[in-house]
């Protein structure tokens, strides 16, 4: 008896009692549509990547454990194909959970018609699907779309339908599960996604600019946000230290008779001069208003 296909809303679970599965993403193609990508991202306990590896996608296609893996693009009547094929009987049990995701090549999800994921049981080549998901984007500025996830419960695996955009395309998506990003060796890919500029540290992406794995992190920069930029140190040398200001010596002024060295008579406030000692006030000279010549002595008369 063939399995019965659900068709699922947003939010909704299935329990998925094959070993192993095919995720198929499906859309109508045409004039101004973006080419569509699949990925998988295999996640741990904490909801997170355990390692750049667990990162599936158009520059990395197969999972180092061969569990998981990116299977070519087909055209098919309804319209264009992207898949990706998980063992699940066979992963490891520190994977909780395979996220399956799309992003667009550059223009948003709201430009893609008949977005769909389609569950299938891989050890049936033309069964129908076991579940069936219409995604539509929320905001329509989705660059990159959780479809659905297949994730761990008992013994067994379920399939929910989650329909989650990301408006920074692929690159927002995988570092958010914890995929790190080097925006300095992005390379050249078989396919060019526009997630590109904003692509996570796994193999190169294309034009997007999907960096190839790496851990390394370079050095923050200022926060160009921030309202107050600390100065940084020198490399590790101390900053030199200032000295301390030194305050100006104030100029003695002289008195308001004062005058230089040379006996010119000065105006109010004049300079002193050159540090030698200033003559007496000229009021002190003055002469005496009731000072009288003495008598003259004898006169010659003229005979």
């Amino acid at each position: 008896m063939a399995p019965m296909t659900h068709t699922m809303l947003k939010g909704s679970n299935v329990p998925v009692d094959a070993v192993a599965v095919r995720a198929v993403l499906r859309w109508t193609p045409g004039a101004g549509v973006p080419d569509v990508d699949a990925s998988a991202l295999l996640l741990g306990a904490l909801g997170r990547v355990r390692s750049d590896e667990d990162f599936v996608f158009y520059n990395q296609p197969r999972h180092p454990s061969g569990l998981v893996r990116r299977l070519p693009k087909r055209s098919v009547a309804e319209g264009l194909t992207d898949t990706i094929e998980a063992d699940l009987g066979a992963l490891d049990a520190s994977v909780d959970q395979v996220v399956i995701a799309a992003s667009s090549d550059g223009d948003a999800f709201q430009q893609v018609p008949d977005l769909r994921i389609l569950l299938f049981d891989a050890a049936l080549a033309d069964g129908e699907p076991l579940a069936v998901f219409d995604v539509r984007p929320e905001t329509g500025e989705e660059t990159a779309i959780i479809c659905g996830e297949l994730y761990r419960r008992g013994e067994g695996w379920k399939f929910r339908a989650v329909g989650q955009g990301y408006p920074t395309g692929l690159i927002g998506l995988a570092t958010a599960f914890g995929i790190s990003v080097d925006d300095s060796e992005a390379g050249g890919g078989p396919e060019e996604p526009a997630a590109a500029a904003q692509a996570p540290a796994a193999p190169a992406q294309a034009a997007a600019g999907l960096a190839a794995p790496t851990h390394a992190a370079s050095a923050p920069g200022p926060d160009s946000q921030a309202t107050v930029l600390h100065p940084q140190p020198a490399y590790g040398y101390p900053p030199p230290v200032a000295p301390p200001a030194t305050p100006p010596v104030p100029t003695p002024q002289p008195a308001a008779s004062s005058q230089p060295a040379y006996g010119y008579p000065q105006g109010a406030g004049a300079p002193p001069a050159y540090g030698y000692p200033q003559p007496a006030a000229a009021a002190a000279h003055a002469p005496d208003p009731h000072f009288v010549l003495p008598p003259q002595g004898p006169q010659f008369i003229r005979s």
